[in-house]
């Protein structure tokens, strides 16, 4: 408790966030957020330069110093951050004593190649209970202090459930209920059970979970639309498209909002009331989008890897980290109220599907194929040497399932070129983890 009288924030922090300011980051014109971005990203790179080895090694094997920062568009002088880089190694990125440290979380592993390839994500007292707190987003978060929030996402390891908790708590006052996803006590039918038990009117959980409980609930009994109270769900944690969206809102009888965030990087997008596009949180980070192979920044609009910049948290600073996720930057006017810039995003590069002499995002073929009515919720895409095969569940009452798969193929392979083949099944696997929508054999 000692350490927690001497909390200050950092100085740009200070400055661009004070209780004297009241109007939120959602509503600043371009001018002041370029100012605060330039201040905040030149205090991080000094920060990260003069107290850790990794960066300064390789900001000196780069032949950039701290003075080559100037204005936004230097920040592309500097070298980027990759995953590998940090796999397996606990305190590559530590830039403060151990002693300040008060929160350590560690990747799922979903994307690494072998045990032990998770990454470390390291928070002072500082970083997670002053720094990320003292920018909110009412706005984005648009939760009020009477709301019953049931946290459905993994508590272990992951930071999803634990900063999820702190936003509703601090950001809006809302009171939360953790019950965690897929964990020794998360069991789902109680999950289903306390949603209705105390009459909570916002859900966050991933877009497969809240199908599952979709299908659980209907065996319990539990008519979601009519027994609970839900007002929206946040789904968050695993990709989807526009149309399983749809799916959802249409099952559970309310508004689905998108959330996009990763371990390593906090808050990355929110979308607004319109649904069009994940706002980008520019008090956490600045974001780029590059060129996956040159490396170049791309002007909004074009499609390319992102690339972030945290610029609140100076425990284990990440400069220029490519995320591996593609997407395009958009700068148009948002029916909202907020004027941040839209990211839109377009799967993982490694994930991407071949199709014939093409490549497609997931999301893309996924949207695809909910259009077609008699398409079920639950698919699998199998990529192997003869071409892309698709799993699908047909929708409840519909029949003629040899007639149904002939269409879909047909249907598909309009979009996409020619499909392998189109396997219709009783039940596809269902998983408490992430879902493999894509599997390679």
């Amino acid at each position: 408790m000692e350490y927690i009288n001497l909390l200050k924030k950092y100085d740009t922090i200070e400055k661009y966030f004070s209780k004297d300011i009241e109007e939120p980051f959602e509503l600043w014109n371009a001018s002041r957020m370029r100012n605060y971005h330039e201040e905040s990203i030149k205090e991080i790179l000094t920060h990260a330069y003069r107290n850790n080895e990794f960066y300064k090694d390789k900001f000196d094997k780069h032949g950039v110093k701290i003075e080559d920062f100037q204005k936004l568009e230097d920040l592309s002088k500097f070298p980027f951050t990759y995953k590998e880089e940090l796999r397996g190694k606990p305190w590559v990125l530590l830039s403060v004593p151990k002693s300040e440290l008060t929160q350590v979380h560690v990747s799922t592993g979903t994307t690494s190649k072998k045990l032990g390839d998770h990454i470390y994500t390291l928070y002072s007292w500082d970083d997670i209970y002053l720094n990320e707190l003292a920018i909110e987003m009412p706005l984005m978060v648009h939760s009020l202090k009477e709301d019953i929030v049931v946290n459905s996402l993994p508590y272990e390891m992951s930071s999803a459930g634990m900063a999820f908790h702190r936003s509703f708590q601090h950001g809006s006052g809302a009171a939360v209920v953790n019950v965690g996803k897929g964990g020794f006590y998360s069991d789902p039918k109680k999950t289903l059970i306390i949603l209705k038990d105390i009459e909570a009117t916002v859900f966050l959980t991933t877009p497969p979970y809240a199908l599952y409980l979709s299908e659980l609930a209907e065996e319990m009994g539990i008519d979601i639309k009519k027994d609970l109270k839900l007002k929206y769900i946040w789904l968050t944690g695993e990709g989807c498209s526009f149309e399983f969206r749809k799916r959802l809102e249409k099952i559970w009888g309310c508004k689905c909002y998108m959330y996009y965030g990763s371990l390593e990087c906090g808050p990355l997008g929110v979308e607004c009331y319109y649904q069009n596009g994940y706002h980008i949180p520019e008090g956490h980070v600045f974001i780029e989008i590059i060129d996956p192979k040159t490396g170049k920044v791309l002007p909004p609009g074009m499609i390319g890897e992102v690339c972030v910049t945290v610029l609140y948290r100076k425990a284990s600073p990440l400069i220029r980290f490519r995320v591996e996720d593609l997407g395009y930057i958009d700068k148009e006017t948002c029916d909202c109220c907020m004027e941040r810039p839209k990211i839109f995003l377009r799967g993982r590069e490694k994930d991407q599907i071949k199709v014939g002499e093409k490549f497609y995002s997931p999301y893309y073929l996924e949207e695809m194929l909910y259009k077609i009515p008699e398409v079920g919720n639950n698919y699998q895409f199998v990529v192997s040497n003869e071409g892309l095969t698709i799993r699908v569940e047909l929708a409840r009452g519909v029949e003629n399932p040899e007639k149904v798969a002939k269409k879909i193929k047909t249907s598909m392979s309009y979009y996409v070129g020619d499909i392998y083949k189109v396997i219709i099944e009783d039940k596809i696997e269902r998983t408490l983890g992430k879902t493999e929508r894509v599997k390679y054999i």
